[in-house]
């Protein structure tokens, strides 16, 4: 496996951190989700994003994908930052399946946390944010690497592209997350 690493070229080396980023981040979602929740902790957690559901629901296209767009955008710029940032990204994704665990524990249904994960990726919005918090996770990571190497101005060109790449990637997801959530109203 290491003579693979190295005698990849830098882009297959790029691709390869993406794709580890990617695993991982699915990995510490799915912890997440089999995290044991209480009742109480998961009807605390299920109240509060109910809340935020139902103010996008009240508002239009634009102005609630501005408001998803700008809440993981946030999330993942503090995810570029070398050394903080990995962990951080692996805070958030924990998080994320705590949420997800507490939405399926509160539902009248009790549907199993890690089916409502699943069933999460048939809808495009959430694949393009886990790679946009995929290409920041790596980012970080690669920043980290070059900074260690004394090399860090040479990664900031990259740094660039993978922020301006999550910017798209992630504006793009919020407007489809956000015609979903309208068109279920």
């Amino acid at each position: 496996m290491l003579n693979y690493w190295r005698e990849s070229s830098p882009r297959r080396k790029r691709l390869l951190t993406i794709v580890a980023a990617f695993v991982l981040s699915f990995a510490v979602t799915v912890s997440g989700v089999l995290t044991p929740l209480s009742q109480n902790e998961a009807q605390d957690l299920s109240h509060d994003l109910e809340q935020t559901q139902v103010d996008l629901e009240n508002t239009t296209l634009l102005s609630g994908s501005l408001f998803i767009f700008r809440n993981n955008f946030i999330i993942t710029m503090i995810m570029f930052v070398p050394l903080a940032g990995p962990f951080f990204s692996v805070y958030v994704m924990h998080n994320t399946g705590v949420v997800i665990a507490a939405e399926s524990v509160a539902a009248s249904t009790h549907p199993s946390p890690l089916l409502v994960l699943l069933l999460l990726f048939l809808f495009p919005f959430a694949w393009l944010e886990f790679l946009a918090y995929s290409l920041a996770f790596s980012e970080s990571i690669w920043l980290m690497w070059r900074l260690i190497k004394r090399r860090g101005a040479e990664e900031l060109v990259n740094a660039l592209i993978m922020l301006l790449a999550c910017l798209g990637i992630l504006l793009a997801a919020a407007i489809i997350e956000m015609a979903f959530i309208l068109a279920l109203v």
